[in-house]
């Protein structure tokens, strides 16, 4: 029988617990449809019924030794316990207060040196004394103001007017303002003064010179000086008119139309001074200095900007909306997409042909220029060794300096070489490091030489003369003596070479004069009175003769011995 009770008891309680849990159910749909009022806390604030019992629900170690479960959401809301507090914003930190009066001997506790409450010896910031406060009991320093201690938060510690006393700026402002008053003053009598001493004059006059000071005392009292009023560099500016005109050029460029006085070059558009075209159309881009104004159209981003109008015309072909003014953001990313998944296909493709097929080791063979020391870059040499067009081909240097020319040598050390020692090119010097000489070093060399065969001639005769030789010996000498002569005979036909090019050197330098002083004369004249270049001579080719002329006059203007030299 009790086992019966005890079943029984048991199922009421479960209907009873499934009845509460459904009345519970519908009462919270009954809130938060509205129709039910809402549940109140314990401070008498309604809580909302909207919101999750993971949230409404307090831990178990909220509700202390009781257990009373009230509804609340005091554990979702900032804890009193641990909110930072903040000084007041009004507060800050007082700067060079003495607090009380000075004391008149030494107190207990005190610094040693200076005789301050505040702080102790090691904390002094006076000069150390010879004999401390502590020991004379004079000239005690004030107590220090002990700054209180403020806590500010983020924007309390940057506040940059925090602190700030406008009384002061207030005593700024009437200074200024009573010098002011005392220019208004000066300014009033002067005119008083002036008043006075026209009374003669029309009235007329007055109202003109009263007219003329107002725009003299607006002046004054604008003392800045406004940009405004300045004339702009680099442009015609007047600033009344506020009238801008460009300059496209400075006078020192040349003008594009003088690039190429061939009436058959690019055309040049004196409205809007424009040439479009390249002017030197038989001359490579990087030997001139302008190539023309479409040349801009193809550096920068000109080429990328093109690429993607044709990629977005394509797109929207193919069903893709996007466009380049509208989207260009949209366009730039799908085109740098589009380009990856290109080169990806590409690079896959071409996997799998090699992998198919084979022959990859044939693409990891080195260039062509270092297997056969041969390139296809076109180089155009002069006559005389100079590039004309293309690269020069790179010299290869070692780890040592090179070309270092010393003491006025035009070669280096190691040019010139003869019977078996070496010298300067330049002025056929053997004493390394030494001072060059030029063309008088040669002809010294030269007589040394003459004397050195004659010397050699005697002591031959000498020996003819002491014993007879054979046939072989005589046959030896002849040789030496025709090789000798030959190389006299090559020696005199140098020198005459030398001569024939002194004179032509002579004769290029004079008509360098010539040519330098006629185009002074023409530089004395007017722009509008000189006359056109002509492009005939551009036809002739310059002979050595005239470039060394050329260099010879040129104005070293770095050389300090040039005035000294008469050049």
């Amino acid at each position: 029988m009790a086992s019966e009770q005890t079943t029984e008891e048991q199922s009421e309680q479960k209907i009873s617990k499934r009845e509460d849990w459904k009345k519970k159910k519908e009462l919270e749909e009954a809130r938060k449809a509205g129709t039910a009022p809402a549940e109140v806390d314990e401070e008498g604030k309604d809580i909302n019924p909207h919101i999750p019992q993971y949230i409404a629900s307090a831990p178990w170690y909220y509700y202390g030794r009781d257990g009373e479960k009230l509804p609340t959401l005091k554990h979702q809301r900032p804890q009193p316990e641990k909110q930072l507090s903040f000084s007041d914003p009004d507060k800050w930190f007082k700067r060079g207060v003495k607090t009380g009066p000075v004391a008149t001997k030494f107190r207990k506790g005190a610094c040693g040196n200076c005789g301050s409450m505040t702080h102790k010896k090691k904390d002094c910031f006076e000069r150390p004394r010879k004999v401390g406060a502590k020991f004379t009991g004079d000239k005690i320093a004030p107590d220090e103001h002990m700054q209180q201690d403020l806590a500010f938060d983020y924007d309390g510690k940057r506040d940059r007017w925090n602190g700030f006393n406008p009384q002061e700026y207030q005593a700024v402002i009437d200074e200024y303002s009573k010098v002011e008053m005392a220019k208004r003053q000066l300014k009033e009598q002067k005119m008083t003064e002036d008043l006075l001493a026209g009374k003669i004059r029309r009235d007329e006059d007055l109202e003109e010179d009263s007219m003329r000071r107002e725009g003299d005392s607006d002046e004054e009292d604008d003392e800045d000086k406004y940009a405004d009023n300045i004339d702009m560099a680099g442009q015609k500016f007047d600033s009344k008119r506020r009238i801008t005109v460009r300059n496209l050029r400075i006078r020192e460029d040349t003008a594009k139309y003088l690039l190429n006085l061939d009436p058959n070059s690019a055309y040049y558009d004196p409205k809007t001074r424009s040439m479009r075209e390249n002017p030197y159309m038989n001359k490579h881009l990087e030997e001139v200095s302008y190539a023309g104004d479409n040349f801009v159209r193809q550096t920068g981003d000109t080429v990328k900007m093109a690429q993607e109008q044709l990629f977005a015309w394509e797109a929207s072909g193919k069903g893709t909306d996007v466009h380049l003014q509208a989207d260009p953001t949209k366009l730039e990313l799908l085109h740098k997409e589009f380009k990856v998944k290109k080169d990806d296909y590409k690079q896959n493709q071409k996997g799998s042909i090699l992998e198919r097929y084979g022959g990859a080791e044939h693409l990891e063979a080195p260039p062509k220029q270092l297997l056969l020391a041969q390139t296809e870059d076109y180089v155009e040499y002069s006559r005389h060794g100079t590039v004309l067009k293309g690269q020069e081909k790179a010299v290869t240097k070692s780890k040592y300096e090179e070309d270092v020319l010393i003491n006025n040598h035009t070669a280096i050390w190691g040019s010139y070489w003869r019977e078996g020692r070496w010298g300067y090119r330049c002025c056929h010097s053997f004493v390394k490091m030494s001072y060059c000489t030029g063309e008088a070093g040669k002809q010294v060399a030269r007589m040394e030489k003459a004397d050195m065969e004659i010397r050699t001639f005697g002591d031959e005769d000498e020996e003819e003369e002491e014993a007879p030789k054979s046939l072989l010996e005589q046959h030896q000498e002849e040789l030496k003596k025709n090789k000798k002569k030959k190389k006299k005979e090559r020696q005199e036909a140098e020198e005459k070479e030398q001569k024939d090019k002194e004179k032509k050197l002579k004769k290029a330098l004079k008509a360098e004069e010539e040519r330098n002083q006629t185009y002074q004369e023409i530089m004395k004249l007017d722009e509008r009175k000189r006359p056109y270049n002509s492009l005939a001579a551009d036809n002739q080719e310059v002979t050595e003769e005239e470039l060394e002329a050329f260099r010879i006059k040129r104005a070293n203007y770095d050389d300090p011995m040039k005035n000294m030299l008469g050049k």
